[in-house]
């Protein structure tokens, strides 16, 4: 299937914008495609950013069938334009729509979709310091029907807008606090999709903590609730004397983060031992205290890397390196972000040019 492309005239498309806030400024045009049950995927195409149209009954209202991915467009320093390992989001996108019941999409339309959409809203690539143009591959559940079961049309329509630097004022540790009420994902649920329901699901404990001066909410397994699985937007990592760094293993409830196996394969070239454990709150925050734990980070598209200052635990609170950004975090920050914005070599073929 091509992809065909009906362009705004010159003089109707706009450039980046040199103020804009992330998830509210889009960009000129989208990507969409549909699927019937019948026929398959069909209508691929690329035109003026829209509204959609869908029946009030339509199943992803009643029934949450949806999935989305998240991944960015760099302007580099000769000034053209690198996306950072886009297959893999790909290939979890189409993980994700296995496990929710809805159709997978055809990985090499969905890659030149995504780069032929960036190649025409190329203007809207920022290229201000730590800016990008992020792009939002969705999928929703359109049958206009109200009954439990999976859905016999979809929509697959991609968008994208620009984004500013996560960190403007340099990178600056975040406070987290450990969940000790609420759950957000079970092993053998959809944790480890990327669908809507499990973002809503932490809406309410995210707000409570927000009120107590935390920016982040750090999840515990839901059968037990002592074993650490992942922050609300981030896998996290810990690091242990300056050398190891250890992230919780994937257990089926927490999301398989790009970033997160970025740093798995990257940081042993840089000399960090790494390593995939099951690892329970009680030690972690034990290990902090005694100051076997230096450093503590999140890492997914949005930030790259997000230093950890305290985490919030039952009332108590556990500092970690003096709420100061750690060596550790700051090398690998500067590495990813050296390769996503071409100033760093590219040794493991992560970059595609636009």
């Amino acid at each position: 299937m091509t992809i065909k492309i009906t362009a705004l005239p010159k003089e109707k498309c706009n450039t980046c914008p040199e103020e804009f806030s992330f998830g509210v400024t889009f960009s000129d045009h989208m990507f969409i495609q549909n699927f019937d049950q019948d026929k398959g995927w069909i209508d691929a195409n690329i035109g003026p950013y829209r509204p959609l149209s869908l029946d009030p009954s339509a199943a992803v209202f009643h029934y949450s069938q949806e999935i989305f991915e998240g991944l960015k467009a760099y302007r580099n320093a000769n000034g053209g334009i690198n996306l950072f390992r886009p297959e893999e989001n790909i290939k979890r996108f189409n993980r994700s729509a296995k496990r929710m019941v809805m159709p997978e999409v055809d990985e090499n339309l969905h890659l030149e979709a995504i780069k032929a959409l960036v190649q025409l809203d190329q203007a809207w690539v920022p290229d201000q310091e730590g800016a990008s143009l992020y792009i939002r591959p969705t999928m929703i559940a359109t049958s206009p029907k109200l009954g439990l079961g999976a859905s016999s049309t979809y929509d697959h329509f991609i968008i994208t807008g620009p984004a500013g630097s996560y960190f403007s004022g340099g990178l600056t540790p975040i406070s987290v606090f450990v969940a000790d009420k609420y759950r957000r994902a079970v092993k053998g649920g959809v944790g480890e999709a990327k669908t809507g329901g499990n973002y809503a699901a932490s809406l309410f404990a995210s707000e409570e903590v927000s009120k107590l001066g935390y920016s982040q909410v750090l999840w515990l397994d839901a059968v037990e609730g002592k074993f650490i699985e992942e922050v609300g937007a981030m896998n996290i990592c810990f690091v242990y004397e300056g050398k190891k760094i250890v992230t919780p293993m994937l257990s089926g409830s927490i999301l398989p983060g790009v970033t997160r196996d970025s740093i798995l394969k990257l940081a042993p070239s840089l000399g960090y031992e790494v390593s995939e454990q099951q690892l329970d709150i009680e030690e972690i925050l034990a290990d902090i205290d005694s100051g076997k734990i230096t450093e503590v980070f999140g890492c997914g598209t949005a930030a790259v890397i997000s230093p950890v200052g305290k985490l919030g635990f039952k009332e108590v609170d556990h500092t970690i390196n003096d709420c100061q950004t750690g060596p550790v975090s700051k090398h690998l920050y500067d590495e990813l972000t050296g390769i996503q914005y071409g100033t760093r070599e590219d040794k493991f073929g992560w970059i595609h040019k636009v």
